[in-house]
């Protein structure tokens, strides 16, 4: 008796409630109440993206001014004068300071979109249009079931760490790629391969996010995607454009700059009458002087031992989570920063876009690294440009600002790859070995 009187409740509740236009009742109201909510909950985020890209704004305009080198020559002087001869045709293949892949001609050449601006007005804000993509892409999935938003916070607080310098390079573009490439991947893996070769043609570290790609068929899509992007980008810029790939000898004989963790040694040299020095050199700063080039070769050799790694763990993994391709290029994104004969300070927008995609799903296993990547940000800004002077004449505190700096992103690297390997290995007695990953969102590599 109880059952049958209580079941009209619900019934007579309905027959109450309004119907949209489809005769559906309470859907309209029920969505507009879901949409207003969320737009509630975004909005302490959006108001401190609005905020802290105002403030970046002010810098790179020079309405404040910080200490340090000017960050804004890079805009000025170099990518100006590379827009003066791509515009005709050809690329700076007698520059040695160009010595990216032929797609960065697009990034550098952009801000012809804004033709009634100048150069860098317009260059900056195309960069801030291409954080603000970045921050849509992340925001909207952060709204999704089994997302979090933990990964749009740390996109803004990113940026915001590394300061101005954000916004002087066109690494924020290409990071937007990436981004798109990582979050497509779960359901459109034809678009993330593609997306990632493009990258891959902007600046060569976005191939490094199809490295996670599940086995079997989503890998093949993904790849096979990648190969024919690749393929007919590069080939349409060789067969149009005189000098593409000119900048491969340019990039073999760079050397160690100040910033990267094999410089480390050579600012412990000369606190001992190492008679090294350093000089502007390929378009940076590098120390030049006896041994130097055993410092690079060593990070050469380092780099290859990560490769190394990544494909041991890419063979012998056997299961995969929903977030398993974010975790992956982190790692390896990581690896392939920390290892470089070159941090240059806009590297550290690579690992904050790759980061904040891990973050943003509650399955990954990237947690900590991630906020170790923030913090490798925040010294970053201290060191360049506000501290960059100590940095180049070695005195203490420009050895301990890359000290902390590349000992966060040395740890990082070194606790993803632990993270990683254990997210990606089967079960022991039928308990997962990362606590991390719901078991739920596992799944088993079927195919070799």
């Amino acid at each position: 008796m109880t059952d049958s009187t209580a079941a009209p409740a619900p019934r007579e509740a309905e027959a109450g409630a309004p119907r949209d236009e489809s005769g559906r009742r309470g859907t309209k109201r029920g969505s507009h109440r879901r949409r207003g909510s969320r737009l509630r909950s975004a909005a302490p985020v959006v108001a401190v993206w609005a905020v802290t890209r105002a403030a970046l704004l002010l810098c790179v305009f020079k309405v404040v001014t910080l200490p340090g080198p000017d960050f804004t020559n890079d805009v000025n002087v170099i990518y100006r004068g590379w827009y003066e001869v791509l515009r005709s045709g050809v690329f700076p293949e007698n520059d040695v300071t160009w010595q990216y892949p032929p797609a960065a001609a697009l990034a550098i050449l952009s801000p012809a979109l804004l033709s009634f601006l100048d150069y860098a007005s317009a260059f900056y804000l195309l960069a801030l249009a291409a954080d603000a993509v970045t921050f849509g892409l992340l925001l909207r999935t952060s709204a999704r079931p089994g997302r979090s938003r933990a990964g749009v916070w740390s996109w803004v607080a990113g940026v915001a760490l590394l300061g101005p310098t954000a916004y002087a390079r066109y690494d924020l573009m290409v990071t937007a790629v990436a981004v798109g490439a990582l979050l497509a991947g779960a359901r459109h893996p034809r678009a993330a391969g593609a997306l990632a070769a493009f990258g891959a043609l902007v600046k060569v570290w976005p191939a490094l996010l199809l490295l996670g790609t599940p086995r079997g068929r989503r890998t093949r899509t993904a790849w096979t995607a990648a190969l024919i992007t690749g393929v007919a980008v590069a080939g349409l810029f060789a067969a149009t454009m005189p000098g593409a790939f000119a900048f491969l000898e340019f990039q073999q004989d760079r050397g160690t700059e100040v910033e990267s963790l094999g410089a480390l040694a050579l600012h412990v040299a000369r606190q001992f009458g190492w008679e090294g020095q350093v000089l502007l050199n390929y378009g940076s700063m590098e120390f030049v002087g006896p041994y130097v080039h055993l410092v690079s070769d060593a990070a050469l050799v380092l780099t290859l031992f990560a490769f190394a790694w990544l494909l041991t763990w890419r063979l012998r993994a056997v299961e995969w989570t929903s977030s398993t391709p974010a975790d992956a290029a982190l790692t390896a994104v990581l690896l392939f920063v920390t290892t470089s004969r070159v941090i240059s300070p806009q590297y550290m927008i690579w690992l904050v876009g790759v980061a904040a995609v891990c973050l943003t799903l509650r399955a990954g296993c990237q947690g900590l690294p991630a906020v170790l990547v923030l913090g490798a940000t925040a010294v970053t800004l201290l060191e360049f440009p506000l501290g960059f002077a100590h940095v180049v004449a070695s005195d203490w505190l420009g050895l301990v600002l890359m000290a902390v700096r590349n000992g966060l992103l040395v740890a990082a690297s070194l606790l993803a790859c632990v993270r990683l390997w254990r997210s990606t290995r089967p079960a022991v007695d039928g308990t997962a070995e990362d606590v991390t990953t719901p078991p739920s969102a596992r799944t088993r590599a079927t195919s070799p």
